[in-house]
């Protein structure tokens, strides 16, 4: 298990969204089915189809799992959070299956009921604020293009992947990528130029302490 340091100092574990880190590559690139992740029962998922289901849904609570264990010690299956944050609406399955989320303001609500964070929804961001967002706040879940694990290509689009920011300077932005290839999964560092490209402008600021 990989480990980062927040702006606190503080070390943040890395967990991938699945749950056979390092053959996230071949999961990427479809060689691997999440079906025949043979970690999957890691996941807190009950069976191997709930895993396949929602493995790749669950950015944000690989995000979420990394926070805990940085700041309890506790390290919570994946699935388990996912299934807890239900109740609050962090997530919507229809009748066909089809998993929207993480959903910001029920996220809001689920972690800070269940765990006693602080956190806060953001919009109308550009990377470039991001340096000053992170003196408030420990840690920042913010919405990227999955194309952030190859920062030199252009993304197609903005947003649909959450990565866990724990620095920021004027000339790159430090996170681990909860769907990122091995060598590129914790403490991945970015030039911000890159990272306005992939950046939705929104997110979730978990808050220091108070």
């Amino acid at each position: 298990m990989e480990s980062s340091r927040s702006g606190e100092g503080r070390a943040v574990p890395y967990f991938c969204q699945w749950e056979s880190a390092h053959r996230a590559g071949e999961i990427i690139r479809q060689e691997l089915r999440l079906e025949d992740d043979p970690a999957w029962r890691a996941s807190g998922a009950r069976d191997v189809e709930e895993y396949a289901r929602w493995a790749s849904h669950v950015c944000g609570m690989a995000c979420l799992k990394m926070v805990l264990a940085a700041e309890t010690g506790q390290v919570h299956p994946t699935l388990e959070l996912a299934r807890r944050s239900l109740p609050y609406g962090a997530y919507t399955e229809n009748a066909e299956g089809h998993i929207k989320g993480m959903i910001y303001a029920p996220f809001v609500r689920f972690v800070a009921e269940q765990f006693g964070l602080r956190a806060q929804v953001r919009v109308d961001l550009r990377a470039d604020e991001l340096p000053a967002l992170m003196g408030g706040a420990a840690y920042f879940m913010a919405s990227v293009h999955p194309w952030i694990r190859w920062p030199e290509r252009e993304p197609p689009a903005r947003g649909g992947h959450l990565v866990l920011v724990t620095r920021a300077t004027s000339a790159h932005v430090t996170f681990h990528n909860p769907s990122g290839e091995p060598g590129a999964q914790a403490d991945a560092c970015v030039p911000m130029a890159a990272f306005e490209r992939a950046f939705a402008g929104r997110g979730v600021a978990i808050l220091r302490a108070a």
